[in-house]
């Protein structure tokens, strides 16, 4: 079966010093902060339909990866607060030139001993053929932009 090569799930945790509440809050809502807390890894971030915190908002994020500025324009799948949890598909832009399908998942949890949460990133997609990578690299940017929102919503006000 050619396609199961093809087709992948990577996962990781991070563990960060924000709430759960707060890190969902940032991701569902405050998208388009992100920049001010990253701006190294993360350009802007454009709404396009819809708003900020509903499943079916569009918008494109602009994020710098393997040393060169990229886009991706995804739309919300899913926002679920009671799990902190929220769903973006990609639906254009640079990752759709190497990919059929790219969703990603997080969702911050509380740890479980102090306070804090663990944030779980979860990328399923689809290669559009062999010579693709898996997207560890970008799943690395992933957990180091969770590092970044951490220390933006946690620093001294």
């Amino acid at each position: 079966m050619a396609s199961s090569a093809l087709t992948g799930k990577l996962e990781a945790d991070v563990e960060i010093k924000a709430s759960p509440e707060q890190f969902h809050d940032m991701l569902a809502n405050k998208l388009h902060h992100v920049p001010h807390a990253a701006n190294d890894k993360v350009r802007r971030c454009d709404l396009h339909e819809g708003e900020w915190g509903k499943v079916g908002t569009v918008f494109t994020f602009h994020y710098f990866h393997d040393g060169k500025d990229k886009v991706a324009k995804e739309v919300v799948e899913a926002v679920d607060p009671d799990k902190n949890l929220v769903t973006f598909r990609v639906i254009d832009g640079d990752l759709m030139k190497e990919y059929k399908s790219f969703l990603l998942t997080l969702q911050a949890l509380p740890k479980s001993e102090g306070s804090g949460s663990i944030v779980h990133w979860t990328f399923e997609y689809e290669k559009l053929h062999e010579a693709v990578d898996h997207p560890e690299t970008l799943l690395q940017l992933g957990l180091d932009l969770s590092k970044d929102i951490d220390a933006h919503l946690t620093q001294a006000k």
